[in-house]
């Protein structure tokens, strides 16, 4: 009987094998800079790989940088996830619209919409200015 409710609350407090997982605010760290994940509109999480694992990060640029060193990248089963901005929902990264002239944590600048909105640009673009130049202001993780 104690076995059986161990394996039942496990089972239950497990990670969801597909989709974003909860933030642990101010104490998750980025995976790529290690700076923690404080602010919401900025969140971006990464599940792929031969585990199906999922990273975090504070900063869109981050998960860019993160992702151009995995084999796995464009993998379709590869889930890239972004806050919006003003939803503060999780989105899917790749059908996002971003927006440039943010403030945000590692100072990439974009933040994700779900909507289009005037000047936005898609994910292929967004990453191709990431790692175009270092775009950000003094910042080096």
């Amino acid at each position: 009987m104690l076995l059986m409710a161990a394996l039942l609350l496990a089972a239950c407090s497990a990670d969801p094998k597909t989709g974003p997982v909860e933030i642990k605010w101010d104490r998750d760290g980025c995976t790529h800079c290690g700076m923690a994940l404080s602010d919401r509109h900025f969140a971006a999480q990464a599940r792929g790989g031969p585990k199906r694992q999922v990273w975090k990060f504070d900063d869109i640029g981050c998960l860019v940088e993160f992702l151009k060193k995995q084999a796995w990248r464009d993998d379709p089963s590869t889930e890239l996830w972004v806050m919006d901005y003003r939803a503060e929902k999780w989105i899917d990264a790749r059908k996002a619209h971003y927006i440039g002239g943010k403030t945000s944590p590692m100072a990439y600048g974009y933040a994700a919409l779900e909507s289009e909105a005037p000047d936005s640009i898609d994910f292929a673009e967004v990453s191709k200015r990431v790692l175009a130049k270092d775009n950000r202001q003094g910042f080096k993780p």
